[in-house]
């Protein structure tokens, strides 16, 4: 700032202070503090640094150097609004209307999309020489229509100044109220010309694209500038001079697309022109201001307030927000401080905690339970941990009702007591009702009911707390669901549990994902208002009052063993907060969702582990205490029984103490000296258990032992996950440079392990004590190298886990030499890698993990050169040639196989690589709720096959990689239901294979490969893209190849031709298919003539067992009501085989299911080939899809859409336990192994036991 250079000066001159140390721009204390904690910090560091307030000069003024009729104008606005845009159009504009000379500049942390940014544009008829922020400002233009709440965008606006700010309210009181008092001052005293503008409702009527819609608000927005400032009429310029200039930087910016997207452009700055309406600001009253919008210092978050404090400020969250997260979050950052801590590049973990994403958002899901199954995807597919679910005991939810009324201060008298009748009489009102039931009724009734029964005097008094009962709860909504409610009262009745969906509003950014991955519409999109903002942050705080979710309730019966449904970990509540978010990463980062995934499966697979621990140590600190005593017991001779008589008879008129009983026995004897450098090493061997056991407990945090720790290489992932002052993570991260992560892991890994070698060794040596069997000599020679590589498998387990992330481009490019050693070193590094296939922080730059033919920078697309030339490289490949490794390559489209892969490469006793498929949507181009769809797609279409590789196996290839997964494994692509509308205007479908092309055509960085092709336009000469790529060079350079896809406006098929790229792109992909087959070996073709004969008798059985079973609940196979068939069914059955099945006299009427409750007891038919067939409870199907994804082959739907069994030896025993594990209706009916020879045959057939 001028200020700075004029406080130079001044410092110069013979009357300055002459200083010749100082620093200018910051300061180290304020003259007046925002608040009496920071006058005390203020004073701790004069304390500490007395002459520290003299070293920051001031300049006596900080004039406005700008030019004469210059114009200087400041934006604030949103990422990914297209503000940078906006100003680049401004600028060229001015320039040539103006012919002035232009200087502007963008300002935004390191995020991309959804956090706040600032743009500064200046424009003057002669040189502009000020290089700085401006400080005083013409005109400031808020597409941001919440700014109000983080910032004040009329600092340094100018006296008759113009402000245009995004606002949906049709009147202008309205918007005038919405502005904080102190700003409506503000714009009085200083003459403000306001004007405002729906730029939102302009965009989203001028495309129907999501992205595009908050790309062109800023487009609008160019309109309302020019409509609003007086810069075009004091240069003589007329309506017409103006959007002729402003249609000129459109056609220059945009021309390439086409002349579509000019007009579609050029409209929404004439609609920005014409719609921009004015306030008329003397007719207003200041403090005339709407309740919400009046202006509130932002106190310590309620999750912050959960957090323990601790005595060590670099570590403590509340000091850090005390002193620099209050300015932030508190529209101040630039006011924060000079202080000791802002040298050490160290904050606290977990900052995240601070932030509140509800100004980003415009709107947010809404939980519907009714409509709920409880199958997670919401919760497992959400990048910000911002949708928990969680599953408590009615018991439970009533309790903490009650402790909510007791923490108001009031007293209940007979609630305790009356809870228990409510919940007798809710089961017994819930036992005959499943999913789709409203409890309010229920929970109403059951109360009522409750009441009456009190005597007439009481009854007041009841109702009275029940009242409070009711609010305390408020409008927090429960479901109940098959897995936790009829499942559990099957087994165990009066047991059922509540389900709920929570929204946390300060982390969700409003992706809409969990709606999109929905399959049960239990999840809506709603728009964001006052009132739902607070019934959102009212459920959230009941939310923080539940327990976690009940053990009795938990569907993983061994993690480390990976039997259950896996995702249900994320119902632990520690579980799910192992990412705090509150972070800057994109709206639905895919990113954020596979690291949100790892932390908890870390989290998940470490708290038992570490519990256990801590009661272990527990233990050992009491044994070993014991064992001191005992043997300083030893020196005492209780053998004379005269002297101890004499020493009792010494003591008798005092307390007789262990030290004077002592005293008086060795007395006049020759005593048997203790061994004190024995005493002194067991004493401190107890110690070091005590600090121990503290340190898993509360620890320097008071958080007790974290569960990992990060080293994030430089990129986006850094970047979302370090913007100072927020960090999502509750455990130790750190970031070097761009390479170099797993090198600086190798580093951290070898100094972990000494410290977690040092607990190791005081256990071991207390254990050795306790049990005789410490030896001097040989157990100190011992303990003098102990190191990691001596570490039992149990305490390999208990050390937690070194890991490094970092994108494709800091692990395939610049840091793969890193990587490649690291994992040579055998160290067990874990290696988390976000393959986005673009270097996505730094705007998209090509890289070797990019596909053929896309576009980005580096590789863009033009008349000679059409994206990506070169092959993509197969880290996962690479990983697996080094034979160390363990090695994942997987989606979140896939939850339970990377799940699955996480479980078993951190448990891997060596390095593991990571290698996952992450949706980065400004690069990929989709939308933001597309990052598990996009990710399902990439799979199926063989652009990123799932493989895992475990060198634990086999030294074969066959043995020791897996493709398991994958649809169609037998095929080069799989297929699927296309669905359009013929030329009658029929609805119809199609089977078409998915390939590579089907896929990339879904993103926009692909997109300049396609072309549509009408129905008119069809010829000879056009081949489908799976019958193309067979042909040989010369009939390509014949023919055109398509895929068929449905048009976006009138769901008729059409044909899209394809670029030469793609179609070699594809047979890339297609070769690289088949190259994983053969290294999996799933390309030999075996006959066993024994496995084919018992498969089809298994088959047989199989059809019998599922019909059967069908027909007595009253379905057929398909679905459909089929009694009659029962006896044609009995007929076909083998008579040895399969002994008496009840049959029901009656069929259950069509479309009842309450007549399937007895199938799940009546007695099964015995297969042929000596197992029993798996078999499934149709009708009672969720279509919750986990069956069908685990194999296909196995599973389908049938026309209703609900599950059948096809061929139970289509797979592995494994798939089909682990299916009815999955299952969210516990439907499924494993029955026994079809093939004896199957792997850990005797832990599948324990883990099958529960769901006969």
């Amino acid at each position: 700032q001028p200020e700075g250079i004029i406080a130079a000066i001044e410092n110069m001159l013979p009357q300055g202070k002459r200083q010749k140390f100082f620093y200018l721009g910051i300061d180290f204390v304020r003259s007046q503090a925002f608040s009496p904690k920071q006058e005390l910090q203020q004073q701790a560091v004069i304390d500490a640094y007395p002459a520290i307030r003299d070293l920051a000069l001031k300049g006596s003024e900080n004039p406005n150097l700008m030019p004469k009729d210059s114009l200087t104008v400041r934006m604030h606005s949103v990422g990914g609004w297209g503000a940078i845009t906006t100003g680049k159009n401004l600028a060229m504009t001015l320039f040539d209307l103006l012919d002035y000379n232009i200087k502007a500049n963008p300002k935004y942390g390191s995020e991309k999309k959804g956090q706040p940014t600032t743009y500064y544009l200046s424009a003057a008829p002669e040189p502009i020489r000020i290089t700085c922020e401006y400080a005083h400002v013409d005109i400031v233009i808020a597409q941001d229509p919440n700014v109000f709440t983080h910032a004040n965008p009329l600092a340094g606006l100018n006296k008759n100044g113009v402000f245009i700010i995004q606002s949906n309210l049709e009147s202008p009181q309205e918007v005038w109220r919405t502005f904080p008092r102190a700003s409506q001052q503000y714009i009085v005293d200083k003459n403000i010309k306001v004007a405002y503008l729906d730029g939102f409702k302009i965009a989203r009527e001028e495309t129907d694209h999501p992205d595009l819609q908050f790309r062109m608000q800023g487009i609008a927005f160019q309109g309302a500038f020019f409509e609003s400032s007086p810069i075009a009429e004091n240069a003589g310029k007329s309506k017409d001079d103006i959007l002729q200039a402003i249609h000129n930087t459109i056609k220059t910016k945009f021309g390439g697309k086409g002349e579509q997207v000019v007009e579609e452009n050029f409209r929404t700055v004439k609609r920005g022109f014409s719609e921009t309406r004015h306030l008329a600001v003397e007719e207003m009253k200041v403090g005339d201001v709407a309740p919400w919008a009046v202006k509130k210092e932002k106190t310590a978050p309620l999750m912050l307030l959960q957090k323990p404090a601790n005595d060590d400020p670099i570590s403590d969250i509340h000091r850090f927000f005390e002193q620099t997260g209050t300015n932030y979050i508190n529209g101040r950052a630039n006011e924060s401080l000079a202080d000791p801590f802002m040298a050490l590049s160290i904050i606290p973990a977990a900052t995240g905690i601070y932030r509140d994403m509800t100004q980003i958002r415009f709107e947010h899901p809404i939980w519907i339970p009714e409509n709920c199954t409880a199958c997670g995807d919401c919760y497992t597919a959400c990048p910000d941990s911002a949708i928990p679910g969680l599953i408590n005991s009615v018991n439970e939810v009533f309790e903490t009702n009650i402790k909510r009324i007791e923490k108001t201060g009031k007293t209940v008298k007979h609630l305790r007591r009356a809870i228990r009748n409510v919940e007798k009489k809710y089961h017994t009102l819930t036992a005959d009702k499943s999913e789709g039931t409203v409890l309010d009724p229920i929970f109403n009734k059951s109360i009522g009911e409750t009441i009456k029964e009190y005597p007439d005097a009481d009854q007041a008094e009841v109702k009275q707390e029940f009242e409070w009962f009711k609010e305390a709860m408020g409008d927090f909504k429960f479901a109940i669901t098959k897995p936790y409610h009829d499942a559990i009262n099957k087994r165990t009745p009066n047991n059922g549990g509540l389900f709920s969906i929570t929204i946390n509003p300060m982390t969700c950014k409003g992706c809409m994902e969990c709606v999109e991955v929905c399959p049960d519409d239990a999840l809506e999109p709603a728009p964001q208002t006052v009132e739902s903002i607070q019934t959102l942050r009212n459920d959230w705080e009941y939310w923080n009052d539940l327990p976690t979710s009940n053990p009795k309730y938990k569907r993983i019966d061994d993690l480390d063993e990976k039997a259950g449904a896996l995702t249900t970990m994320l119902l632990d509540k520690h579980t799910y907060a192992s990412m705090n978010c509150g972070d800057g990463a994109c709206l639905g980062c895919g990113e954020k969702t596979i690291v949100h995934l790892f932390t908890s499966t870390v989290t998940a697979l470490m708290q038992p582990r570490a519990k256990k621990q801590v009661v272990k140590i527990d233990q050992l600190i009491t044994d070993m205490e014991k064992h001191i005593r005992l043997k300083l017991s030893e020196k005492l001779d209780i053998s004379d029984i005269e002297a101890l008589e004499a020493a009792i008879d010494a003591n008798k008129n005092v307390d007789l103490t262990l030290t004077k009983l002592s005293s008086s026995l060795s007395a006049g004897k020759a005593s048997d000296p203790i061994d004190s450098k024995w005493l002194k090493w067991a004493s401190q061997i107890v110690a070091k258990l005590k600090h121990l056991k503290w340190q898993y407990t509360t620890g320097v945090t008071g958080n007790g032992r974290v569960e990992m720790g990060i080293t994030n290489s430089t990129g986006c992932s850094s970047v979302w996950g370090s913007t100072f002052p927020f960090n999502p993570y509750p455990f130790p991260w750190a970031n070097n440079l761009f390479q170099d992560a797993p090198s600086l892991a190798m580093g951290i890994f070898e100094g972990h392990m000494v410290k977690m070698a040092d607990g190791f060794k005081a256990i071991r040596m207390a254990e050795l004590e306790i049990a005789g069997k410490y030896d001097k000599q040989e157990s100190d020679h011992f303990f003098k190298y102990f190191d990691w590589h001596q570490f039992s498998e149990e305490e390999y387990l208990l050390c937690p886990p070194v890991v490094t992330v970092g994108g494709d481009g800091a692990m395939y490019d610049i840091g793969f030499q890193n990587l490649s050693r690291s994992i040579m070193s055998g160290m067990p590094l874990k290696i988390l890698i976000l393959d986005t296939q673009v270097y996505s922080n730094t705007g998209g730059q090509a890289c070797t993990s990019g596909f053929t033919g896309q576009i980005s920078d580096m590789a863009p697309y033009g008349k000679e050169w059409k994206g990506k030339t070169e092959r993509r490289k197969e880290m996962s490949l690479i990983s697996m040639a080094h034979r160390t490794t363990y090695t994942l390559q997987s989606s979140i489209a896939h939850p339970n196989h990377l799940i699955e892969g996480y479980i078993d490469g951190l448990n891997y006793r060596g390095p593991a690589i990571f290698n996952i498929y992450a949706v980065c949507q400004p690069e990929h181009g989709v939308a933001d709720d597309a990052a598990t769809m996009q990710s399902k797609l990439a799979v199926e279409a063989r652009a990123y096959p799932l493989m895992t590789y475990d060198p634990r196996e086999d030294d074969t290839w066959e043995k020791s990689m897996s493709l398991k997964g994958n649809p169609d494994l037998d095929n080069d692509w799989t297929t699927y239901e296309l669905k359009f509308v013929d030329e009658y205007g029929i609805e119809d479908t199609m089977t078409v294979p998915l390939t590579f092309a089907d896929w990339a055509m879904t993103e926009g960085r692909f997109q300049k490969h396609f072309k549509f092709v009408a129905p008119s336009k069809w010829t000879d000469d056009m081949v489908p893209l799976h019958e193309f790529i067979d042909l040989d060079h010369d009939e390509m350079a014949e023919n055109t190849a398509y895929v068929h896809a449905v048009h976006p406006e009138s769901n008729t098929l059409v044909r899209v031709a394809i670029d030469p790229e793609i179609v070699h792109a594809t047979i890339g992909r297609r070769n690289f298919w088949r190259t994983l087959k053969g290294l999996a070996g799933l390309d030999k073709i075996v006959i066993d003539v024994e496995a084919i004969a018992a498969q089809a008798k298994a088959e047989m059985a199989s059809g019998i067992a599922s019909n059967l079973m069908n027909m007595v609940s009253g379905k057929s196979a398909d679905g459909a009501t089929d009694v009659n068939a029962l006896a044609a069914v009995l007929a076909a059955a083998p008579a040895a085989s399969a002994p008496q099945v009840p049959v029901p006299t009656v069929a259950a009427p069509a479309g009842k299911t309450a007549a399937a409750s007895p199938v799940a007891k009546a007695e099964q038919p015995a297969a042929a080939g000596g197992h029993d067939a798996v078999w499934i409870e149709t009708p009672d199907c969720t279509t919750c899809d986990e069956c069908v994804d685990i194999n296909p082959k196995i599973f389908k739907y049938n026309d209703d859409k609900k599950a059948i069994i096809i061929d139970p030896t289509a797979g592995t025993f494994e798939d089909i336990v682990k299916a009815a594990e999955k299952c969210t209706a516990v439907i499924i009916h494993p029955g026994t192994p079809w093939n004896p020879d199957e792997k850990n045959l005797a832990k599948l057939i324990k883990r099958a036991e529960k769901f006969q």
